[in-house]
């Protein structure tokens, strides 16, 4: 376990019944409420002391009500420190009017647009997409770029484009880790943490292995390119509850986390679990 209390920046929270999200239907797991009373009991007896929201591809048209909704839950519980929501930043310079809308939730501190189900593999490089992105610059908001291993060439190009929005790499790319695929995904990892104003998220790793098969070693290897790529100034830990809870349970992730810092010094351990965090969503 972490020596220190800890900061997840990527919880996510949903109810099928409150809002509209396509993509759980069938989802034996995951099609069901996860609010808050199922968060605190995935992560009883951890030391978490703050978390981030992040959106979670409800029906586009419903993007203001989950900011609304999750700005209602932070009353509830003080550790909800931040969110980062869907804006269509596709829309290019219009997108300022979404943006203007959710700047008024105090909680706000960045957008995520899903860049990994788009079938164009250009999608983010698109004009009116990155001048959406820019245009989070003038709110004080960064980016968090979800993407899969197969389009980190193209995430590279953009994140090339928009060098003044500071931008942040869920799920350490996706790699193909059920597939054993290490190549040319880690030399496009070092070749994106090559940009300065990029961070890199530990999360969403074992979701990428075989859900019933995975090994601890496995997912080692692959956060430890990650490590490597990006140094102990610009990774952060990230739970991806309850997508995670498809192949393990949040303990147990935050164990893998914990082993495969062995041998760090407490001030890089102090940075992944708890100051980048702090520092890059202003907590």
């Amino acid at each position: 376990m972490p020596a220190i209390p800890f900061v997840d920046t990527h919880v996510h929270l949903w109810d099928p019944a409150r809002l509209r999200y396509a993509w759980l239907d069938g989802d034996e797991t995951l099609d069901r409420r996860h609010e808050l009373p199922e968060f605190h009991a995935a992560t009883e007896g951890l030391p978490l002391e703050a978390m981030v929201f992040l959106q979670c591809d409800a029906d586009p048209s419903q993007y203001l009500d989950e900011a609304t909704w999750i700005a209602s839950l932070a009353k509830q519980e003080p550790r909800l420190k931040g969110m980062v929501t869907f804006a269509p930043v596709e829309r290019g310079a219009a997108v300022r009017e979404n943006l203007e809308r959710l700047a008024e939730i105090d909680l706000l501190r960045g957008v995520r647009r899903l860049i990994q189900s788009e079938p164009d593999p250009e999608f983010c490089l698109r004009s009116d997409f990155i001048e959406g992105v820019r245009l989070l610059e003038s709110f004080n908001l960064s980016f968090d770029i979800c993407i899969t291993h197969r389009q980190m060439k193209s995430a590279i190009a953009f994140a090339r484009q928009v060098p003044n929005v500071p931008l942040i790499l869920d799920h350490i790319g996706k790699p193909g880790i059920r597939d054993g695929l290490m190549s040319p995904w880690a030399e496009d990892m070092r070749e994106l943490a090559r940009l300065p104003n990029v961070m890199c998220k530990i999360s969403g790793v074992v979701t990428e292995a075989d859900h019933k098969a995975w090994t601890e070693d496995e997912l080692k290897r692959y956060v430890a390119v990650a490590i490597e790529a990006f140094g102990f100034d610009r990774i952060m830990f990230g739970g991806d509850w309850p997508v995670s809870t498809l192949a393990l349970t949040y303990r147990r992730w935050v164990e893998i986390a914990d082993a495969a810092l062995s041998g760090t010094s407490a001030e890089e351990q102090r940075k992944f679990w708890h100051d980048n965090a702090v520092a890059f969503y202003r907590l």
